[in-house]
């Protein structure tokens, strides 16, 4: 059995992780973890929102290679906690939208199942379940596994 398991540095991504390579291992199975690039938008200076008059002027997306920085960092870890419990591991830095990229993936992989976790790091949360594990559970092709 072969398992993507998307990563995002969030404590539930890692549950996650933790979660997939446990299932890798009992199934003497393999992992592709996969983080999705999206640079974030943050708000310069203040604790508080900026007003419409300040939005141009406080609020930016940060550089692709922080971004890409973070990704590699995000899957060197989880790559690293895989083969520490014996699992074989690829990683993929993805861009573009998470679910889309990681559907994609998961179709040219043609992994097993998908593993995600309930909520990853992006404000976008929709009640329990975040925009990424709706998405994946509404568009991939195989299982979804969803970890709280």
């Amino acid at each position: 059995m072969r398992y993507l398991v998307a990563v995002d540095g969030s404590e539930s991504s890692i549950e996650s992780l933790d979660y997939a390579i446990d299932l890798a291992s009992r199934t003497s199975g393999s992992l592709v973890v996969a983080y999705a690039v999206e640079p974030r938008v943050l708000v310069e200076g203040g604790e508080e929102a900026p007003t419409n008059a300040e939005v141009g002027q406080r609020i930016y997306t940060e550089d692709i290679e922080v971004a890409e920085g973070r990704g590699e960092e995000v899957l060197d870890d989880a790559s690293v906690r895989a083969e520490e419990a014996g699992v074989e591991v690829e990683t993929a830095l993805l861009y573009g939208d998470p679910v889309d990229s990681i559907t994609d993936l998961a179709d040219s992989e043609g992994v097993d199942g998908i593993v995600v976790g309930h909520r990853g790091l992006s404000d976008r949360v929709e009640g329990m379940v975040g925009s990424v594990a709706k998405g994946l559970i509404g568009h991939a092709n195989v299982p979804v596994t969803v970890v709280k």
